[in-house]
């Protein structure tokens, strides 16, 4: 039926049915590797069906996310390199939810463009399927928008929507957050998907060959670090909840440390986190330098090399950093809680 779904005026007008088609029977493939056991269909219908196994939670509460990757997409417009951004915007979901103490369940994607290129199209959603694969969750839908008039031939946005499900006893609402609790940072990937208008400008991305330049300190190109997609925790961080309590947890998002560790923190909390432990990434420090940006301000900004915090007790902190190593992350003790008003000291 749909080879015979062709409209002369439409494409004439910037918009080929056709090769939203195409673009579909690329992205099978992909698709097909985020397959769960809830998953009930495949790509074409009006829906995304999903059948619920919550036989091991007594009082499901379901929780959702959404976002996008922001401007870090001019950095994949500017490289040509598509097939990463969609980790990104799994990652910016799933992290999120993750800190409820819920399991990622679902995806689905939202792709607006100018010109539909299926095999760019393709790329995004290989991304968006591999960040599914790490998340343990299925991309249960999607859409696909061509716009021409409103975003340019070359360029796209991504956004996305995730769902996931946590037993009601089992939500994290950081209210038994007590002083001597250790505080966990786990190691980002660089930027992540953050801070990137500033980004931009202080390396002013678009001047030929900025973004090509090797950096001995980086170990690659600028692009590449800047490009590396955004890591995702859940399954690490499942394992952590699993074996013992963890009282609360942060994404470590735009705004940095000092906006999103305090939501992670009760009244009367305050997080204390020594800077000299932290392994800030090599490439917050040539952001820093060559922005001339003021610490307060990095640490305002950017994940500064911890992409994620979890509070435990105080007696549970070493056997959560083991769990969170044999899991492949790179994982520390970054400081503790203490009394006071709710918010973060550095030291």
């Amino acid at each position: 039926m749909m080879e015979n779904s062709y409209s002369e005026s439409y494409k004439a007008a910037g918009v080929d049915v056709t090769a939203g088609y195409r673009a579909v029977e690329l992205m099978k493939a992909h698709v097909a590797r985020t397959m769960t056991k809830g998953a009930l269909s495949g790509l074409g219908g009006f829906g995304g069906l999903f059948e619920l196994d919550l036989s091991d939670m007594p009082h499901p509460v379901l929780c959702a996310g959404t976002d996008g990757v922001g401007t870090k997409l001019k950095i994949a417009f500017l490289l040509d390199k598509h097939d990463t951004v969609g980790i990104d915007c799994v990652a910016m979901c799933v992290n999120d939810i993750i800190c409820c103490g819920a399991k990622p369940l679902l995806f689905l994607d939202y792709i607006a463009c100018g010109k539909n290129v299926p095999e760019k199209i393709a790329s995004i959603v290989a991304g968006v399927a591999e960040g599914c694969v790490q998340a343990g969750c299925v991309l249960n839908g999607g859409e696909t928008a061509e716009m021409p008039g409103f975003y340019a031939a070359d360029e796209y946005d991504l956004a996305g929507f995730a769902v996931g499900a946590v037993d009601r006893a089992r939500i994290l609402d950081h209210s038994s957050v007590a002083p001597g609790d250790a505080i966990i940072g786990i190691a980002s990937s660089g930027v992540h998907s953050n801070g990137f208008s500033l980004v931009r400008r202080v390396f002013d991305v678009e001047r030929p060959g900025v973004l090509q330049q090797r950096y001995d300190d980086l170990g690659m190109t600028l692009g590449e670090a800047l490009l590396a997609p955004t890591r995702i925790y859940v399954k690490p961080v499942l394992a952590v909840m699993k074996a013992l309590a963890v009282k609360s947890v942060a994404h470590i998002t735009g705004g940095g440390f000092y906006e999103n560790i305090p939501r992670s923190l009760p009244e009367g909390r305050r997080a204390i986190i020594c800077k000299r432990v932290v392994d800030r990434h090599p490439l917050f420090e040539l952001i820093q330098k060559a922005g001339d940006i003021p610490e307060r301000d990095m640490y305002n900004t950017f994940n500064m090399g911890v992409g994620m915090t979890l509070i435990v007790g105080k007696d549970d902190a070493q056997r959560a950093v083991s769990i969170l190593t044999e899991n492949g992350e790179n994982a520390k003790v970054i400081g503790y809680i203490d009394d006071g008003e709710r918010g973060v000291e550095l030291c």
